[in-house]
C-alpha cells in the first residue's frame, strides 16, 4: 500500500517561499510510469494542479505558477519537494501530493493515492 505525507510550515509570510517535502512509503518514487504530483485547494475553490516530478526526474509545471514553482526529489529518502517563491495570501491553501498513474492496457490510470493535505496560510 502506498502511502503519501505531507510536511512543511504551516505559515509563510509573504513575499518569503513555500517549501514542501511528501514522503512515500510502500512505493518507489522512480517507478516507471509515476508521476509525482503537487495540487491545491485554495479555501472555498476548486483544486489546482502545481506540477509533477517523473520516475525519470523530468519536471512539469502548471503554466499560471511556473515562474515560482520548482519540484525536486531525493530518491535516497523517497521524498519529493514542493518550492512556491514570491507567495502571497491567494497562495493561502491546502496542499495535497499524490501519485498519478499513466494509463496501460491494464488500467486507466489517474491520481491513485494522495496525502491527507496540509494547511497552509500565508499571511504577516
Amino acid at each position: 500500500q502506498v502511502q503519501l505525507q505531507e510536511s512543511g510550515p504551516g505559515l509563510v509570510k509573504p513575499s518569503q517561499t513555500l517549501s514542501l517535502t511528501c514522503t512515500v512509503s510502500g512505493g518507489s518514487i522512480t517507478t516507471n510510469y509515476y508521476y509525482w504530483t503537487w495540487i491545491r485547494q485554495p479555501p472555498g475553490k476548486g483544486l489546482e494542479w502545481i506540477g509533477f516530478i517523473a520516475y525519470s526526474g523530468s519536471t512539469y509545471y502548471s503554466p499560471s505558477l511556473k515562474s515560482r514553482t520548482s519540484i525536486s526529489r531525493d530518491t535516497s529518502n523517497n521524498q519529493f519537494s514542493l518550492q512556491l517563491s514570491s507567495v502571497t495570501p491567494e497562495d493561502t491553501a491546502v496542499y495535497y501530493c499524490a501519485r498519478y498513474s499513466r494509463p496501460t492496457a491494464m488500467s486507466e490510470g489517474g491520481y491513485d493515492y494522495w496525502g491527507q493535505g496540509t494547511q497552509v496560510t500565508v499571511s504577516s
